[in-house]
């Protein structure tokens, strides 16, 4: 396929600063079609990235648009019906994570994806930064060892106003803190320490928010902060932990602290998302743990010196993620991380909200579709 065609639902700020950019930069991509909530801002949205066709309602787009693919960058709650609404019509799709709003959805996407036989993806994001792919190499080429346990601590403040954020309310987001941004952090986990066989979740709702929604009505509160214990295939342990609570003024207003520790070595990972975005480790008998600069070839193209532009670049003009989905379409091959996935970390997300409900460790497999 020389060209591929592509749809956009969603007009925010994440599809502004992160699809159309990259979907602009990608000489195989055409941006054909856009549908957002609100008419007037769709219409800007359309004028300002050129966009030829923009649509008052998503099904509408995926029903009529002249397209090959679909981005999916709305509301968690509106995954899975408009994914399977582009499945059916054979649509290749990237959705947004968490894939579901829980895994008999996120399992039905999958499914569909499959028996259509298009591309899939699911962009869990920081998973494609330099950093997460050095420490990635890092550990399949052996520099671990034996791997024994690793923490990985995600600290935002998205969730430190006390007012109604609709990522807080279970109807609409699912979860909170746990799928929002722990979702990241359990996919990197098993991408470097391979399958997870246990949950143990400590699930909070710390900040006081008000008992009713914008309409007057009553709502599920979900997770401001999350706590999750995971035991891998191989053994090894893990500890999670994802918060919005935390006052981290950064550019960013986050902060990603690692560690993973093994019988032959350890790694450090930092990343304050201003000007730090490093790798540390030794091995036995090496010393203190030193700086192990992140080469050339991983680097690529992106600027250095500012993280969020570190951020920006690898999307961008490197074409990580979206611009693989694009390729993939174009040449027939497979994008990752896939539904398939998304489905299996949704499927942790589950274990972890039954373990914080039944208070005990739960196996991933007794999350049924």
């Amino acid at each position: 396929m020389e060209q591929v065609r592509v749809g956009i639902l969603g007009t925010s700020w994440w599809a502004d600063a992160m699809y159309l950019p990259a979907l602009k930069n990608h000489p195989k991509a055409s941006i054909e079609a856009v549908a957002g909530r609100n008419p007037e801002t769709t219409r800007a949205f359309a004028s300002r990235w050129e966009i030829r066709k923009n649509y008052e309602n998503a099904e509408e787009l995926i029903e009529k648009a002249e397209i090959d693919a679909l981005i999916v960058a709305t509301g968690n709650d509106s995954h899975c019906p408009l994914t399977l609404k582009a499945l059916e019509r054979g649509l290749h799709v990237l959705c947004e994570k968490p894939l579901g709003l829980n895994f008999p959805e996120a399992a039905k996407m999958a499914a569909k994806a499959k028996e259509q036989g298009v591309v899939s993806m699911v962009p869990f994001t920081y998973s494609f930064m330099p950093a997460t792919r050095y420490l990635r190499e890092l550990i399949m080429d052996g520099y671990l060892g034996q791997p024994y346990h690793l923490n990985m601590r995600y600290y935002g403040g998205g969730g430190r106003k006390p007012g109604y954020l609709w990522r807080f309310d279970t109807r609409r987001g699912g979860t909170g803190a746990l799928g929002d941004i722990g979702s990241h952090f359990l996919y990197i986990a098993r991408l470097l320490f391979g399958e997870i066989v246990q949950v143990r979740a400590q699930l909070d709702r710390l900040v006081n928010r008000p008992n009713l929604d914008p309409d007057g009505m009553e709502y599920p509160k979900a997770d401001d902060t999350a706590l999750i214990c995971l035991k891998f295939e191989n053994g090894a342990q893990g500890v999670v932990h994802a918060s919005t609570l935390a006052y981290e003024p950064t550019p960013f207003s986050q902060i990603h602290q690692m560690e993973f520790h093994g019988s032959d070595g350890t790694l450090h990972s930092y990343n304050d998302w201003d000007q730090t975005q490093q790798i540390s480790g030794t091995r036995v008998g090496e010393g203190p743990v030193s700086v192990l600069e992140i080469p050339e070839r991983i680097w690529g193209r992106v600027r250095r010196d500012k993280v969020h532009d570190t951020y920006r670049d690898v999307f961008r003009k490197e074409g990580w993620m979206t611009g693989q989905f694009i390729d993939a379409i174009a040449e027939g091959k497979s994008a990752f991380p896939d539904f398939q996935e998304g489905a299996f970390i949704q499927r942790i997300l589950d274990a972890a909200l039954l373990s914080d409900l039944e208070h005990r460790s739960v196996s991933p497999m007794e999350i049924l579709s």
